[in-house]
């Protein structure tokens, strides 16, 4: 029996020595599962306050990024649901193609539009009821003579009346005479009528010539800019060519808006022309039958 229990005993030691060693093993187990776990929860914290700042720089980014940028007013009514007026869009592309290009191209335009409209009121006030002028004319040439005639076109304006005066000023010269200098006198009215047109020419000419000079130039410092960033970035090459071809733009509206203008000037140049030649073939008739008288 004494041996029996002793045979127990050391079995039960056996035993209980097992369990101390197993319960050892579970608690280093805990506390690596207990440490693990701390070690995770504080890495999500870390990670959950890092994203914010994340967020927050590359909100501050793009903010500087924008700022830099230059402002239209395009962007600054973007979201209010209110149209860019027209005005302010021709304002920010003035800008872009650059002060000193479209300034010139802009002066191009004003001179040749106030040498258009010197024009077009000096035609309209050379218009002439030639007509009328030719039956005053032979009336008074029939009461009282060619001095009374020659008053008559004094007191008219117009470059026919004008033609007229200089004819009936060498009357007394012969009819062949008067023939050479009405069409002396209608030379120097269309001279005069073409004043300036020149100039409206060069204009034309010049406008468009700005333009290209202005887009070669952009385009030049596109180039330039794609050399510096080392990189063929197309927001970069697509910004360069904008911003050179605005000044062709604004040249080719400027030489189309003038072009208009010289034409109508041209046309109106003609009609009075064809009107100062038909009058001036009927005052030769009408003195020629005087003559006779």
């Amino acid at each position: 029996l004494v041996g029996s229990e002793m045979c127990i005993r050391d079995r039960f030691n056996t035993l209980s020595i097992k369990i101390k060693h197993t319960k050892t093993v579970m608690k280093k187990f805990f506390m690596f599962l207990a440490v693990a776990g701390v070690l995770t929860f504080t890495a999500n914290i870390a990670s959950a306050q890092d994203q914010p700042d994340a967020d927050n720089a590359a909100a501050t980014e793009q903010v500087e990024t924008a700022a830099a940028q230059p402002m239209t007013a395009e962007d600054l009514l973007k979201g209010t649901g209110e149209d860019v007026p027209m005005h302010q869009q021709i304002k920010t592309y003035f800008i872009q193609g650059g002060p000193g290009f479209m300034s010139m191209i802009l002066l191009c335009l004003i001179i040749g539009l106030a040498l258009a409209i010197e024009r077009i009121l000096y035609l309209s006030f050379s218009k002439t009821n030639t007509k009328k002028l030719l039956k005053n004319v032979e009336s008074a040439l029939a009461q009282g003579g060619v001095e009374k005639a020659k008053a008559v076109c004094r007191d008219t304006k117009g470059p026919v009346a004008s033609i007229f005066y200089d004819g009936l000023n060498h009357y007394d010269e012969g009819l062949d005479v008067v023939e050479k200098r009405i069409t002396s006198a209608g030379g120097v009215q269309m001279s005069l009528m073409e004043n300036n047109l020149s100039w409206i020419a060069l204009f034309i000419a010049l406008a468009p010539s700005l333009g290209f000079l202005g887009t070669v130039i952009g385009m030049v410092q596109a180039f330039d800019a794609i050399e510096a960033a080392g990189d063929i970035s197309p927001n970069i090459v697509a910004g360069g060519m904008k911003v050179a071809l605005i000044t062709t733009v604004g040249g080719l509206i400027v030489a189309m808006i003038l072009q208009v203008f010289y034409n109508y000037i041209l046309s109106r140049i003609d009609a009075l022309s064809i009107d100062m030649e038909n009058a001036s073939i009927d005052l030769v008739d009408v003195l020629a039958k005087n003559e006779k008288k």
